[in-house]
């Protein structure tokens, strides 16, 4: 997985917003719900996102893939090393994550969202 292209998928959803939080993380947010999290000052080499309670332990138990410290509880994952999920699976992971948060929004925002 490649982060800054992992980052520039994160742009490109509909809605999606990004500002920094906690001093050092670059949130990625749908509705003003986080989806993504990675460091700002590209030191850091992973990121993490929301996945399916069904995928949790699948993805890790991968090599690389480790409960989201802090966000575990609400099954978060970290990918902490980037060659642990290729670009094409990283960017599948990360829209599932943002469809996830977008599911939970109000149906007023989301039409919003979608401009509809």
């Amino acid at each position: 997985m490649n982060l800054t292209k992992a980052k520039a998928y994160c742009r490109k959803l509909p809605g999606a917003t990004e500002d920094i939080k906690w001093e050092t993380n670059l949130v990625f947010s749908v509705g003003e719900k986080m989806f993504a999290v990675t460091g700002a000052d590209g030191s850091e080499r992973g990121i993490s996102f929301k996945v399916d309670d069904d995928r949790f332990l699948e993805l890790t138990d991968r090599s690389g893939i480790i409960p989201a410290p802090y966000l575990a509880r609400a099954k978060w994952v970290y990918i902490e090393d980037p060659k642990a999920v290729s670009d094409a699976e990283a960017a599948e992971l990360l829209r599932r994550s943002y469809e996830l948060v977008f599911a939970k929004l109000t149906r007023k925002l989301q039409r919003e969202i979608q401009g509809a």
